[in-house]
């Protein structure tokens, strides 16, 4: 599992450890974050509200922020579920202290955070705020596994009180997320597009929406609005990692009077950047510039330590309503794509246009691929190629309908129409809007992402706009709540080389499966098995190497590779671990197979880590084409540390 994270300017670096089935639960450190340090004194009652639960810097942490009446000494405490007798909790409870503020004046009261860190996989956990003889209700969340697939959840705009009725907003919401975490218990976060409440100091609008359960049992990635960034309530409800709050990254650098800043974290080797697009104006103190330069530090910085790139901001740039010809949209719109592309952005997800749309896989502002097909259920984004989705209203507050193209032109900052689709704009795939909400769900696999849209209501209540007068195209018995309005799966590049991937378990007994997977040059070597006590094993086939010869000269060719270092974030172990077998598959261009390589855990050898034969001709060999293969043959010492590895197998061809 993954240890906590330790400081490191400008913030946490990812650091792993072992541990077994029986480990404790140790390491509960206090992460301190921004603000006011509350002095120690006598508990006294206070009235406590608002409690959120937030994401950590890793899968290991979550943060909990909430409201105090009062000015008293507050922690977390958190126990593992089992080791509650009833609602009390065990004498050995962790407790992590709070720091905090005094809020504004509109809102009153205290606000409060701490940062629960130290967790372990697969666990559920009780915690609570406060303080002795003055604490909140229990909650719980569970942990899942560390490591490997997962989902979460995405949900636009809620904006209770748009609809001028906070209370049915409220319902909206409420049934969304209800719905939505009970079609997908095992989701294991739940991201924000921002623009949680109509007007950003209205705490009768933030009690509604932090009144759903799920938001105690799931934690949150909070994005903000625009509706959210004028006043200080967003950041005294939401207590985000890794955040930096320099004036650079509010509206128009105002940091007393405003809300704002950029910041990542990791989870389950997906590296998330969030950022405020409210600032986009460089003559306003801050802007679009400032963006690029921070996304692309935090990628060329923490990049290396996951698989998958996901940017969350609230501005659609690709949406398919009245916001796509906004001027500072156009503006985002010619400022962020060519960064993205470059960086190895995986996915893009936006808020603000209260309709769904899917974008073609863009490439530096431009449809990647002019023939991907509109609504097509795969795609391949190749290198540079990203995919942009903006999210539906998820309280049915508000719903936006969606606008005709212009004349301005098919790539940059135009919004014209697809030739393969004229009624959409030429960025998007799939647009829809049946003024129903619905929230999209994101399944992180190991070699592809799948993004769905999902209903979650239909014209019926609670959906305020509708039951106000707004018009609805649903048919519930054909499109009922849960049914998919959109799915694609997005299967990532992997360059002209082909990367290795090997899951290596704890050395504990377990359910170790494996598969090949040939798709685009990753080859999945599975899950190690624990073999004579002492060691992993893990065997696969490279995927075959196509070798075709017409030349007349008749000179040799060989066809050699070396294999890089697996790793995992910090944790490597040496590809001198990896021997193969090689063979002929297809014959024809005088292809004949080199001999086999060990593994250097057999030998003590180099293994793959050199460069190694594969196949080769002699001088005067035929013309014609060959196939060649390998077994994989890799052995690893129990001493490396649990991790999802990778490794990149470089392929040299050489010919006189």
């Amino acid at each position: 599992m993954r240890s906590s994270i330790s400081p490191q300017a400008p913030g946490p670096v990812r650091r792993h450890m072992a541990t077994g089935a029986t480990a404790a639960f140790l390491g509960l450190t206090v992460v301190l974050g921004s603000g006011m340090a509350i002095p120690a004194g006598a508990a006294e009652s206070t009235t406590l509200s608002g409690v959120i639960l937030g994401v950590g810097a890793n899968e290991s942490q979550r943060t909990v922020t909430w409201y105090s009446s009062a000015d008293t000494a507050q922690v977390i405490q958190v126990a593992p579920t089992a080791q509650l007798v009833g609602d009390t909790f065990p004498a050995g409870a962790a407790t992590f202290d709070a720091m905090g503020a005094a809020n504004i004046a509109s809102s009153g009261g205290y606000n409060r955070h701490a940062t629960i860190t130290g967790l372990k996989e697969h666990t559920q956990y009780s915690y609570r705020v406060g303080s002795e003889g003055s604490w909140s209700a229990t909650y719980s969340f569970k942990t899942q596994d560390f490591e490997g697939d997962y989902d979460f959840l995405f949900f636009g705009d809620p904006q209770i009180g748009s609809s001028g009725d906070t209370l049915k907003d409220q319902a909206g919401w409420q049934d969304t997320l209800n719905v939505a975490t009970a079609a997908n218990p095992d989701s294991e976060l739940l991201v924000s597009g921002g623009d949680h409440v109509e007007s950003a100091n209205n705490e009768s609008q933030w009690n509604s929406f932090l009144a759903p359960d799920p938001l105690r049992r799931f934690p949150v990635v909070a994005t903000i609005g625009n509706h959210d960034v004028g006043g200080k309530a967003y950041e005294q409800h939401h207590f985000t990692p890794n955040t930096d709050r320099s004036p650079l990254y509010y509206k128009d650098g105002a940091t007393a009077t405003t809300s704002g800043g950029d910041y990542w974290f990791i989870y389950k080797d997906t590296l998330f950047i969030d950022i405020n697009s409210n600032s986009y104006d460089e003559a306003k103190g801050g802007g679009d510039a400032a963006h690029v330069n921070y996304v692309t530090d935090v990628i060329n910085k923490h990049g290396s330590e996951a698989k998958w790139k996901v940017l969350v901001y609230h501005h659609a740039i690709y949406s398919p309503a009245s916001h796509a010809k906004d001027g500072d949209n156009k503006k985002r719109r010619v400022d962020f794509p060519t960064t993205f592309s470059k960086l190895g952005v995986d996915l893009v997800l936006q808020g603000h246009d209260h309709s769904y749309s899917r974008s073609y896989m863009i490439k530096n502002g431009e449809k990647a691929d002019p023939n991907e097909q509109p609504g097509a259920a795969d795609v391949y984004p190749g290198p540079g190629g990203v995919l942009y989705v903006t999210a539906n209203s998820a309280s049915g507050s508000k719903y936006y309908d969606i606008t005709k193209p212009d004349s301005s032109g098919t790539s940059g900052a135009g919004n014209g129409a697809d030739p393969l689709n004229p009624d959409n704009y030429w960025y998007n795939s799939v647009q829809n809007q049946e003024h129903v909400r619905t929230y999209a769900k994101v399944q992180v696999r190991n070699d592809r992402l799948v993004v769905q849209n999902v209903r979650s209501g239909t014209c019926a209540a609670p959906n305020a706009a509708v039951e106000k007068g707004a018009w609805c195209n649903n048919t519930s018995a054909d499109q009922p709540v849960g049914s998919v309005v959109d799915k694609v799966t997005v299967h990532p590049f992997h360059g002209d080389k082909q990367d290795l991937q090997v899951n290596v378990p704890n050395p504990a007994p377990g359910e170790f499966g494996w598969t090949i997977d040939g798709y685009n040059g990753l080859v999945d070597l599975g899950t190690a098995k624990e073999q004579g006590g002492d060691r992993f094993e893990a065997n696969g086939k490279i995927n075959p190497i196509v070798v075709s010869d017409s030349r007349r000269s008749l000179a040799p060719w060989s066809i050699s590779a070396n294999v890089s270092d697996f790793r995992d974030a910090d944790n490597t172990f040496p590809g001198s671990y990896l021997g193969w077998t090689p063979y002929v598959l297809d014959g024809g261009a005088g292809a004949t197979a080199n001999d086999p390589v060990a593994s250097g855990y057999d030998d003590h050898g180099q293994g793959l880590a050199v460069s190694r034969g594969l196949g080769f001709a002699e001088q005067g060999h035929p013309r014609g084409n060959a196939k060649l293969g390998a077994d994989l043959d890799l052995k690893i010492p129990d001493s490396v540390e649990k991790g999802g590895y990778r490794a990149t197998l470089t392929i040299t061809a050489l010919s006189s």
